[in-house]
């Protein structure tokens, strides 16, 4: 040992003390195995420090005859002890840490806890020399007084020492306690912290949600349920309603198709037959929109088969009109003519119907006539990089071949029948002098048009290759060397 540290051994031991918490500070969080061997080495030199002159932790501090040197080392043997505990807590976190996650910092802080508190007892036994069996008994009725005051509180900490053993959910989970539903952001000795849907943060105590029903919605992974229930007459036929709202979830692309989304009857009342739609998304973030997306598409599809929901029964299209009149009622794109042009129009649509994989309008053709769908699932599909992919499904009310009307283009998808499907078709030379006639239609048609071009070249481009920026070590290793 050098000769410095050798006369001065109480200076390099505080001194040692300094520069642990300098490096642990100084040292980012992200270089944690090396703060942890940095940590080692410095407990390593100092307890060599202090065994090397005299001053053993398991003993009394020496230099009884000087009151100030005494002191200093029962000190300097008590920060040993504390030193102590504090490494061997560090070096259980990593490992933990490397193995459980966050999800056991709960377990980790209880383990530190008791380790610091056999490191004080020690050097009170040790160092200090004294009676431990009484202090233990003092500290038990202490620790009954403290227990009855802080009764919850206890409850609390151990809830979450329960909770984190059994795992029923952990960091960024989401997951609903009792009706409260957010995603998991912290768990520590007293409580649950979620985050909410509408940004807002929900406190839980642990002791609440080791009793309250727990629904952990990322369990399993990658699989979020959602249901949309929905109320129509009771005079509606059950097997036109079901085949209806099976065409809505076949029509709503992002539902997963394992497991599979399915209808079921509810409750019947002399109101209203209630129907449930439950299926399954690929991501939590998705949930409202799909629902939203899979409600509109129940409600255009049961008025295709001409049932209505309750909630919408007042402005129903008449049962008096035709198929082809009632289509244009509920048309965005023609809902803007007269009365009498409807009737009109209505008059010069034929109907035409497409089973389930049957071309309607395929690609490169341009199209003398215009679709609008009236029932079933109509798929779109384009190709991009010599591969056929599906770009979107139409449901009641959409029209195809808008392109050949407008600009004589020719179609870019190919538009099949995903499902039984019914279509109107309007010929161009009868739509054309319409159009001209009406520019609101035609406005409204080329800004669908528009929209259209542009989903379809977002979704064909190939993506922009970022070139990769080579160093000399990239360079060296192209070359093996």
């Amino acid at each position: 040992m050098p000769s410095f540290i050798a006369d001065h051994p109480m200076l390099c031991a505080v001194a040692l003390i300094f520069i642990d918490i300098a490096v642990w500070r100084l040292i980012s969080v992200n270089l944690a195995n090396w703060k942890l061997a940095a940590r080692l080495a410095i407990f390593a030199v100092y307890s060599a420090v202090l065994f090397n002159d005299g001053m053993n932790p398991m003993q009394l501090a020496p230099y009884a005859d000087n009151t100030a040197l005494h002191l200093a080392a029962t000190a300097l043997q008590i920060g040993w002890w504390l030193f102590a505990a504090r490494t061997l807590t560090v070096l259980l976190g990593t490992v933990m840490m490397q193995r459980v996650g966050h999800g056991g910092r709960l377990l980790q802080d209880l383990m530190g806890a008791v380790i610091f508190l056999i490191a004080i007892i020690a050097a009170m036994a040790y160092v200090l020399d004294l009676p431990v069996k009484g202090v233990l008994a003092t500290s038990g009725a202490v620790a009954i007084i403290v227990g009855l005051a802080l009764q919850s509180t206890l409850s609390d900490v151990f809830s979450g020492i329960v909770l984190n053993t059994t795992k029923p959910y952990q960091l960024d989970d989401w997951i609903s306690i009792d009706g409260t539903e957010g995603r998991v952001t912290d768990i520590d000795w007293r409580a649950t912290r979620l985050q909410t849907s509408q940004g807002n943060m929900a406190v839980i105590p642990n002791s609440l949600a080791a009793k309250a029903k727990i629904i952990n919605f990322s369990r399993p992974a990658d699989v979020f349920g959602l249901a949309v229930s929905l109320q129509v007459s009771p005079h509606a036929r059950p097997q036109t309603v079901i085949e209806a709202l099976e065409r809505a979830m076949q029509g709503c692309r992002p539902l997963l198709v394992k497991p599979a989304p399915s209808v079921a009857f509810k409750t019947s009342a002399s109101g209203g037959v209630e129907y449930e739609i439950s299926g399954f998304v690929p991501a939590m973030g998705i949930k409202r929109e799909v629902r939203n997306q899979l409600y509109d598409l129940a409600f255009r599809h049961l008025q295709a088969a001409g049932v209505s929901l309750l909630s919408a029964s007042e402005g129903s299209v008449p049962l008096a009109l035709s198929g082809a009149r009632a289509l244009l009622e509920r048309s965005s794109i023609f809902s803007t003519l007269r009365q009498d042009e409807k009737d009109t129009f209505s008059q010069n649509m034929t109907l035409h119907s497409y089973r389930a994989g049957e071309m309607i309008l395929p690609s490169g053709q341009v199209s003398d006539h215009l679709f609008i769908v009236e029932s079933g699932v109509v798929s779109v599909m384009l190709i991009k990089g010599g591969h056929t992919f599906e770009a979107g499904r139409m449901g009641p009310g959409e029209v195809i071949g808008e392109a050949g009307i407008l600009s004589d283009r020719a179609t870019l998808a190919d538009f099949s029948a995903k499902t039984f499907c019914t279509l109107y078709r309007i010929e161009k030379a009868y739509l054309k002098p319409c159009l001209d006639a009406r520019h609101d239609i035609s406005e409204a048609m080329k800004a669908l048009l528009d929209l259209r071009l542009h989903t379809a070249q977002a979704l064909t481009q190939d993506a922009p290759v970022v070139p990769v920026k080579k160093g000399f070590l990239q360079w060296l290793r192209s070359r093996g060397l």
